[in-house]
């Protein structure tokens, strides 16, 4: 394959990646707050009944005795299943004779209830502002807070399957910057809607462009790196992911209302989309698909800017034609979706990346997603999974290398479906040892991710990987989707939804080890590189590979 010669000519490791790698990081970073933000922009405050007696300030002055605040509740509000305030009823009228000391639970267990048809009260000490109690989601409409979650994950699935198409036939770095617009624009509407239907709208639209960065990120540096240098930009990149996860709880500890936090995760992609135009198309993508002048163009510039001037004289488009002979001599622009299933080389590929991206958004999301449910401090907890997240990458990086993509991706997926299923055996009284394992199964998840995102690239042909990576990030999303219904199983047993997180994480790593090893390959760019991999062991590590990491690894 020639592509690679030409890469090492014009640089495949230098002050060029690093300007790329600077410059698709920071929107990765505030992606993944988009991605994590209803935990605290739809985060659901204690809340009870508006009643008279306590919120109407007339009809408590009028009270004879002036009965205190608890003795009002008392007598407003029925306590719940935890013996605490009813979050969804209220008295039909005031029960005194509860006041009595002589009155028993039963007579206040039988008066007449009825919803809460005046509204709710609720708890501000910890947001000033959510969505929750903007559009009072909260009793009969409590499903509303799920479906908004399930709809910007169908967003997201939605321009996985979209922007990997028009991403191979119209370019990576047009439909990138197109992406920062869109989440840009439909980030900061979203904090000025009226209407809860509208909130959805544009959040589906939201996560409709986060698909389409997170596949042309991944795709853009996958192809301006080489098969030794591809590991240590790609996990460099990754570690955004870690970092937005641990400044979306740090932002939302500090703007507790959601629109502002809205925005503060939103305006800043308009400067992403204004430097966006700066970023050269790949080169790797235009000669694949005939555009040989701007093909060109973009490998000079890159020459320039790693400071290998003389390479503008030698790298002209007789030479290009004649490296790229063999890879242009094939129909590549024709290829259709419908290949990775005709070929039986793709068609296992495809189907076991599929399964194992499915896995990991499954008991991803399935886990992390309420953090609610996990403790009383959110912001903590968050910034937690972010620092377990940072770690289990550098431990992948420190790896991949060494061990291998498919080995890396294979474990991680099994011990983190372990890890999950452990917590089925664990009481409920345990807290401490159940979060212990939820976060290693969460850091493991962490380490899927930074393998499966490079290892489905490298499996898959220059002129099919966007697409490829589209259906995988489908997948994922359909898990993310899913993930958190199976919570509802909870009302069986806990352990059901935990046991089949755990179980479809294990079969995905098992299937893994179907896959091929991609270690110090370079991309195939036409099928038939694909083909002569199928029939080719790995080469071994080469003694560049090591120096490599060191050098990178302040």
């Amino acid at each position: 394959m020639a592509f690679p010669d030409l890469l090492d000519k014009v640089g495949d490791l230098g002050k060029f990646q690093l300007l790329q790698n600077v410059a698709l990081l920071v929107p990765i970073i505030l992606l993944t707050s988009q991605n994590m933000i209803e935990n605290f922009s739809a985060a659901v405050p204690r809340h009870r009944c508006w009643v008279p007696l306590l919120d109407n300030g007339t009809a408590q002055a009028s009270l004879p005795g002036a009965p205190g605040p608890e003795a009002l509740l008392a007598v407003s509000i029925p306590l719940g299943p935890d013996q605490q305030p009813h979050r969804c009823r209220r008295f039909q009228h005031p029960q005194w004779q509860l006041l009595d000391p002589n009155n028993t639970a039963t007579n206040g267990s039988e008066a007449a209830t009825e919803p809460c048809l005046d509204g709710w009260v609720y708890d501000y000490s910890t947001f000033t502002s959510t969505i929750v109690t903007t559009w009072d989601l909260v009793c009969d409409f409590q499903a509303m807070k799920p479906m908004a979650q399930s709809i910007f994950l169908s967003g997201v699935m939605a321009g996985a399957a979209v922007y990997g198409h028009i991403s191979d036939r119209f370019g990576r770095r047009k439909v990138l910057t197109w992406n920062y617009l869109q989440v840009a624009v439909s980030g900061t509407v979203a904090a000025f809607v009226p209407t809860f239907s509208l909130y959805c709208l544009f959040r589906f639209l939201v996560a409709f462009g986060v698909a389409g960065i997170m596949m042309n990120t991944t795709t853009l540096l996958m192809e301006w790196t080489s098969a030794k240098s591809r590991t240590v930009t790609m996990i460099f990149n990754f570690m955004g992911f870690s970092f937005g996860q641990m400044l979306t709880g740090a932002v939302a500890y500090g703007v507790r209302r959601w629109p502002l936090l809205q925005l503060a995760i939103s305006v800043p992609f308009f400067i992403c989309f204004l430097y966006s135009w700066w970023l050269p198309e790949s080169a790797r993508w235009l000669i694949i698909t005939g555009k040989l002048d701007r093909g060109l163009r973009e490998l000079q510039r890159v020459a320039i800017i790693n400071g290998k001037k003389t390479v503008q004289d030698t790298l002209t488009m007789e030479a290009l034609l004649s490296a790229m002979r063999e890879e242009l001599g094939g129909d590549q622009a024709t290829i259709k979706l419908s290949t990775l299933l005709s070929t039986p080389v793709l068609r296992l590929r495809i189907c076991v990346s599929m399964l194992c991206w499915f896995a990991f958004g499954f008991c991803f999301y399935g886990v992390a997603l309420d953090l609610q449910s996990l403790g009383s401090n959110m912001f903590l907890l968050q910034v937690l999974i972010g620092a377990m997240d940072f770690l289990s990458k550098i431990f992948t990086l420190l790896l991949m290398n060494y061990l291998g993509r498919r080995s890396i991706q294979a474990s991680s997926l099994v011990l983190a479906g372990l890890c999950v299923l452990a917590n089925t055996q664990v009481p409920q009284e345990m807290g401490a040892l159940r979060s212990a394992l939820a976060l290693l199964g969460l850091g493991s998840l962490g380490s899927t991710f930074a393998c499966i995102s490079i290892f489905s690239g490298e499996l898959f042909p220059t002129v099919l990987r966007m697409r490829a990576v589209g259906l995988c990030q489908m997948e994922a999303r359909m898990g993310a989707f899913l993930g958190p219904l199976t919570r509802m199983l909870s009302t069986h047993s806990p352990s059901i939804p935990l046991f089949i997180y755990g179980s479809v994480t294990v079969l995905g790593g098992l299937a893994t080890l179907l896959l091929p090893e991609t270690k110090n390959l370079p991309l195939p760019d036409t099928m038939q590189d694909v083909q002569k991999q199928a029939v080719k062991k790995p080469a071994r590590p080469t003694p560049a590979a090591p120096s490599v990491l060191k050098s990178t690894q302040f």
